[in-house]
This record gives C-alpha cells, sequence and structure tokens, in this order.
C-alpha cells in the first residue's frame, strides 16, 4: 500500500515547477489540504481551454490525468463551476499558457 501525498503538498510543488518553466500558473480554488482533489484548467490565451481531473485508474493502478471538457473558456469555466459544486474540497489550479503546455504528463 503507497501513501498517498496531501493535495496541498503537490500542487505547491506543481505551482513551483510550472513557475520555474515562466508557465503562469496561479490557484483560482482552495480545497481541503489533505485530500481534495485536483483539477487543471488550461487556459491556451486564445478563448479557449482545457479542463484536466485527477482520477484513479484501475487498470494503471495509479492516479492519471483525464480531460474533463476543453472549447470557449466560458463552457470550461461553466464546467468546473458544477465539478465544485459536487465536490467543494476540489482544488481548480489555473494555468495560462498559448503553447498548451502543463506538465502534467511529465515525471518529476
Amino acid at each position: 500500500m503507497s501513501a498517498r501525498l496531501a493535495a496541498h503538498v503537490w500542487v505547491s510543488a506543481y505551482l513551483r515547477r510550472l513557475q520555474m518553466e515562466g508557465i503562469a500558473v496561479y490557484v483560482a480554488a482552495r480545497g481541503d489540504a489533505t485530500a481534495g482533489a485536483v483539477l487543471v484548467k488550461l487556459a491556451l490565451l486564445d478563448g479557449t481551454a482545457r479542463a484536466y481531473l485527477r482520477q484513479y485508474d484501475i487498470a494503471a493502478e495509479a492516479l492519471v490525468w483525464q480531460p474533463l471538457t476543453e472549447g470557449p473558456e466560458a463552457e470550461v469555466d461553466a464546467a468546473i463551476a458544477r465539478q465544485r459544486g459536487f465536490d467543494p474540497d476540489l482544488w481548480v489550479i489555473e494555468v495560462e499558457d498559448a503553447r498548451g503546455r502543463h506538465m502534467l504528463d511529465e515525471m518529476g
């Protein structure tokens, strides 16, 4: 059995990593510090956005980033608001990068 990293620790490390790469990132909504789920919104700065939700993949036996939605930024924001309505402990991290970099699929 592996220990899960507290949400606030993962969020802090993720923010720092993106900042080191010069990618704009901020916490749009704070969730539960220990066990809150994490959602990352990637704003492409052209009026569109994507949202990714960290979920447990039974087959891979690991946490993976699944696309939640993409499209016009207002529609993505509405989908995120609905998710927060279901889960008030949800963290929402917003990344702003015209090149589409979010670093969710990179190790470290």
